[in-house]
Formats: C-alpha cells, structure tokens, sequence
C-alpha cells in the first residue's frame, strides 16, 4: 500500500516505540504527517516521517526524560492529534499521561491499560470471568522448575526468563511466576471501543532462544486459520475482557493453544507488530492502514467492518546479526530498494552480534510458502552482510 498524497494543511500524528517504522508507515497511508520517535532511526522510518526524534537510552533501550522531551517538543506541531505507542513504551506511558503540556495520548485509557497490565489485577480478572490462564504466583515458588518469571512491563519475550536463573537474587519489580505450559504461541489483533471489540485476525508467534532467553519474538505469520470452536473462545475472552476494562483501539492478545486447549497469557494495550501481517495480506481491506482503524476507535468509539477472508498469508521476521557489523551504504541500499526488507539501517550504523539488522517481510498464498519465503529472504539478506563492502564490488553483487 502506498501512502495518501499529503494534504496541505493534513494534521501531524506523533508515533513513538523502539522501534516506530511500522506506526509511521501505517499513519502515512492514512494521509497523516509523522513525527517519530524511536531508538533506530531506520532509513525506512525517516521516509515515512517527516521528522524523527532520537530516544534511545543504551543499546536497545529506550530513554526516558529523552522521550518526555521529544513528546514536549511536538506539542507545537501544527494540527497535532496526539501520540500513539508501540513496542517498549510500557514502563512510561501513564507517567507520560499525567505530564500537563504532552500531546494528548491515542490509545488506552491509564486505568484501562492498568486492569490488564497489573498482573495480581488481571488474572484475578480472568480468574473471575472463568477465563483460562497457566498457573501464577506472585511468591517464588517452592521449587523453580517447569517456572518463568515475567515483567508485566517489558515486550518482545525480553521480559520471560526462566525462574531458575534467579536463584536467590531479588526478583524484579512487576514481575510474576507463571508455569512453563506446552502449546503453539498465538495472537488475536482486535480493536476495542466502548465496551466492544471486533478480533482482526490470529497469527503464529515465532521465537527463539538467545542466551538465557527462551522466549525471544522474532517474528510472527498471519493471518491463520484455527478451528471454529477455538475462535469462538478466544472471540469470547476478549469480548469479555473489553466490556469489563473499557480497552480502546488496537490491542492484542497472546494465548497457548494445546491441541484445542486455549490458555491466555497476556494483553498488549497498544497497536502489535502483527498489524503488518493484516496490512499486507489484506491491503484492500485496510487501503488507509490500521492506525486510521486505531484513532477512529479512539476518537469516535467506531469499530471497523469484519475483515472478508483473505486468500493471502503474510509474515515478517527479525533478521539478527550473525556477527558484529558496520553498515555499508551499499548494504543499506540494498536492503532499502529490496521489497521484502523493512527496519533498513542506516549507513555506517554499528551493529553488535545478535542485535536485530533489519526485518523481512513476505506474502504468499500458504502458510508454507511464507515459511519458505523467509527462509529464502534470510539466506539472502545474510549473503548479502558478507558480500556488500566496497560500492562498485557490492553494486554488482546486490543489484535487483
């Protein structure tokens, strides 16, 4: 899909994540103007912005005060509508909400967010709408095998690691155990307004184990099919849960699915990742984007239209670094003309072994073909970090 041409006066949105590629693409096909804010500065986003912020806190880390101060700084944009959050605004949100001269925020509403995010709240929650959840504690239990222990505020699986790798450390704040369970890992995209939620779509998660982390995201495959009895469910789950906290816009739900045993295991109150999965394998269902679905939730409590079914699958994948790397322009340039390459760097951005390179993104009519469209897509792209060095030898060699 291909941005609306940009009305003159067209109002700005401010789009702010770890990463905020995908948010100001989306806001850009909606005809908006973008200010974003993230950590990366990826020459993909900075194309879909008409300005862009740095803040970054350390490698792979968001800074604070530098986000309150960016927020402030776009406050004077002319015809602002506010600000949207993605991935690793969790911790800052509601002490942004409460700061007087901020933009005012798109998306859940603090109290909201706080009925899903705080988990002695939220699985007291599902515990009382008879929702099914994987046994928790908010003790260490007696004995940490078959245990995790979670952050409620981090993202990206960064914030699951085993409970045995505490030993007798402090566990962190915001954290809870919740036993190890079996199952494919899914999501459910839904937006919710006024007590209402319409489901979007379900995707497979994609994971890997990097150092202590078993559960790293890396990507995710979508939209899938699952049986009637199942989506009815989790339609269900997230009905209830939306009428019961007043959840507004965009937002996700991760669950375990065991053979037709569902397990929910947490709420994202901001727009997911797998918004590019619907975009992409349905672009004439979405032709302004998702994030016009999400301010429109937002703003006049109206939920889109049930989404026809789609012939097309999509998914997307974190490429991580095999070794530590500069990026040459001629690997930037690459990547950033090639059509299934997304998060591009920028030129002479340093990149340390296993941090993300960029994202690859793939449609195809099957499941397996999408498999096998990353696969080739990752083969490619690390090709092409080995052979992309000097500019005429990598012209040659990465030319499409």
């Amino acid at each position: 899909m291909k941005p609306r041409p940009l009305l003159p006066h067209a109002p700005f949105v401010v789009v702010a994540g770890l990463s905020a590629r995908m948010l100001a693409q989306s806001a850009a096909r909606a005809g908006l103007r973008v200010a974003a804010l993230d950590v990366f500065g990826d020459r993909d986003t900075r194309e879909a912005s008409e300005l862009w912020f740095d803040i970054g806190g350390g490698p792979l880390a968001i800074d604070g005060q530098q986000l309150a101060a960016a927020l402030e700084r776009t406050a004077r944009l002319p015809g602002l509508i506010g600000w949207i959050d993605g991935s690793g605004l969790e911790p800052f949100v509601a002490h942004l909400c409460a700061i007087p001269g901020l933009p005012r925020f798109i998306g859940n509403p603090v109290e909201a967010s706080a009925a899903v995010r705080e988990p002695q709240r939220f699985f007291a929650l599902l515990d009382a709408l008879d929702i099914p959840h994987p046994p928790v504690a908010f003790a260490p239990p007696a004995t940490t095998q078959g245990w995790l222990v979670k952050r409620a505020d981090g993202c990206g699986g960064t914030h699951i690691e085993p409970a045995s790798a505490f030993g007798d450390a402090r566990v962190p704040a915001q954290a809870y155990f919740q036993r190890r369970r079996d199952g494919r890992s899914l999501s459910a995209l839904f937006i919710a307004a006024r007590g209402s939620a319409r489901v979007l779509g379900f995707a497979e998660q994609l994971t890997c184990a990097m150092g202590h982390l078993p559960f790293v995201h890396t990507g995710s495959i979508g939209p899938i099919d699952l049986p009637p009895s199942v989506v009815a469910r989790v339609h269900a789950a997230i009905a209830a849960l939306s009428a019961q906290t007043g959840l507004t816009g965009i937002n996700s739900c991760d669950f375990l699915l065991d053979g037709d045993a569902f397990e929910l295991l947490e709420i994202n109150t901001r727009p997911s990742s797998t918004m590019t999965l619907y975009e992409t394998a349905s672009p004439h269902a979405w032709p302004h984007g998702l994030l016009a679905c999400h301010i429109e939730a937002w703003r006049h409590g109206r939920l889109p239209a049930a989404p026809a079914a789609s012939p097309w699958r999509a998914g997307q994948q974190v490429l991580f670094a095999p070794r530590p790397l500069a990026v040459s322009q001629s690997f930037s340039d690459a990547c950033l003309r090639d059509p299934l390459c997304r998060d591009v760097p920028m030129p002479g951005m340093r990149i340390d072994a296993g941090d993300p390179v960029c994202t690859l993104l793939v449609r195809a009519t099957s499941v397996d073909a999408v498999r096998y469209a990353l696969a080739a897509q990752h083969a490619l792209v690390l090709q092409r970090i080995e052979t992309c060095h000097e500019p005429d030898y990598a012209f040659i060699q990465c030319h499409s």
